[in-house]
């Protein structure tokens, strides 16, 4: 098939088998024209436990397919990219953390949404890049376990300066891979133009940013701001989305190290086969689910 007859085809399962599509913000454009829902993975999280769907095909990354999965534990919930993973999230193992937790006896944990299931179990409450900071304010100590990236945890220390956040050795390769000499060379050739950074960047990137957020943060700023001209630290997929929403703007890519080569592995194919075949299903553990869903809930309560 050709992809006028993918998309076809992907349209005509949705409805057949009563189905949401979920994509990511960083997925590639054409997968981002067939979602029912685009976003960040903490509007994602939320539509996902809103639906009424039997079936929610996740364009994304395993641990959003997986939360999906502990919000909606009666839904089928599918990942079209099987190997689709998470370099940071893999960097925090639910083991390791059970030690750290025995070292900081009584220290809540927060955790990153960008993390895996055994890790949620064993946490207090989760986070995402945009509610981090209200996330670790909430909690009533004056220490937390913050992890897998300790570039989020970083950042989120700038605005609670009461607490001391003990930091996982975690952090996102494809933001991680951008120096801060690279970004005062883009400063010298484009003066005056604002520079947007993602906080899972090296915080000597962020320290240069003329903004620092989310996803959604970005392209809000990007939309109400009145300048021509941004660059982006970012991962690539957003760029689609904020020439297709601002057409008189221009956006260049702040580095051409911010792809991520995980989120770029779904594509229209994969998608219609996973529709077709209701393959690569996530299942969860029933225990574990039941623990990591509740960290899941307090911060989406707290949102």
């Amino acid at each position: 098939m050709n992809e006028k007859e993918l998309v076809q085809e992907i349209q005509r399962l949705k409805e057949e088998k009563n189905a949401l599509i979920l994509a990511h913000n960083y997925q590639i454009p054409e997968i981002q024209a067939v979602a029912d829902i685009l976003g960040d993975s903490l509007k994602l999280s939320i539509e996902a436990a809103k639906t009424d769907k039997d079936i929610i095909v996740f364009c994304g990354v395993k641990f959003m397919a997986e939360s999906a999965k502990l919000l909606s534990p009666d839904k089928k919930v599918l990942l079209p990219a099987l190997d689709a993973g998470c370099p940071m999230a893999d960097m925090q193992d639910a083991e390791a953390l059970k030690e750290m937790k025995k070292e900081y006896p009584g220290v809540p944990v927060v955790t990153y949404v960008n993390s895996n299931t055994d890790v949620k179990a064993e946490t207090d409450i989760c986070c995402t890049s945009s509610n981090a900071v209200n996330v670790v304010k909430s909690l009533d100590s004056d220490r937390v376990i913050f992890g897998p990236d300790k570039n989020l945890g970083s950042y989120v220390q700038q605005f609670v300066e009461d607490k001391e956040i003990i930091l996982w050795n975690g952090f996102c390769p494809t933001h991680e891979a951008v120096r801060s000499e690279e970004v005062v060379k883009v400063k010298l050739k484009n003066p005056g133009v604002k520079i947007l950074v993602h906080p899972e960047a090296n915080p000597s990137v962020v320290e240069l940013a003329d903004f620092v957020g989310s996803t959604s943060q970005m392209i809000n700023y990007v939309k109400e701001n009145d300048d021509e001209k941004f660059i982006i630290g970012t991962e690539m997929g957003i760029l689609n989305i904020m020439f297709k929403e601002n057409p008189n703007k221009d956006f260049k890519l702040l580095s051409p190290k911010l792809i991520c080569v995980n989120m770029k592995k779904t594509n229209l194919k994969s998608l219609y086969d996973a529709l077709n075949e209701e393959k690569h299903e996530i299942t969860i553990d029933e225990d574990i689910r039941e623990k990591a869903k509740r960290s899941l809930d307090k911060m989406i309560k707290i949102n």
